[in-house]
């Protein structure tokens, strides 16, 4: 896979933005060394991200719709908050009305990449864990059958949907609960 100029230029203003966040200067002599750190981060990755991981892999970058990327991690960070409430809400009640479940279901999304974003956000959500990916079959472990709701009513797929693409489609189907470790 071949990378192109956009992805290089955003991965290397992406990694100065966070040199500059973490290190609260902004002086020549910080930016130089900045530059120097992001250059070396980005030789040492530079075979990783020419890689294939998967079949038919392209550049991400150039499949993003770069101006939906702050809506997205702003409804997933307030869905962090929610799901963060609500397990605290269980955990701070006496009789802590936990119902462990096992989902299982597939998505159909135009590139991997969609995948890993669905089963990270997933998994950053607090009450959820991916617990397995495989071709486009999701196992998610959830402490209560709310904490999968967004998953099984087809809303965070649909979020991670528009990352890619302005088409609207189902992506989970064959949504199913299960109730032993012999459907797994």
């Amino acid at each position: 896979m071949k990378l192109s100029i956009q992805s290089l230029v955003v991965s290397f203003l992406s990694l100065m933005g966070f040199w500059y966040l973490m290190s609260g200067f902004f002086d020549v002599v910080h930016t130089i060394m900045g530059v120097v750190s992001v250059g070396i981060v980005m030789g040492i990755n530079h075979k990783l991200k020419t890689f294939s991981f998967y079949e038919n892999e392209t550049d991400v970058l150039k499949d993003m719709r770069f101006f939906y990327v702050p809506y997205y991690f702003s409804w997933l960070f307030v869905q962090i908050i929610i799901s963060g409430i609500e397990v605290a809400k269980i955990l701070l009640s006496p009789s802590l009305p936990i119902q462990t479940s096992v989902v299982r279901f597939k998505v159909d999304f135009p590139n991997p990449h969609c995948k890993v974003i669905l089963g990270n956000s997933i998994t950053l959500t607090p009450g959820t864990l991916t617990v397995d990916i495989n071709g486009d079959e999701f196992i998610v472990h959830a402490i209560t059958p709310t904490s999968f709701e967004g998953i099984a009513s087809d809303k965070m797929p649909q979020q991670v949907l528009r990352l890619f693409t302005n088409e609207k489609h189902s992506v989970v189907s064959d949504f199913e609960v299960l109730e032993s470790k012999e459907e797994l």
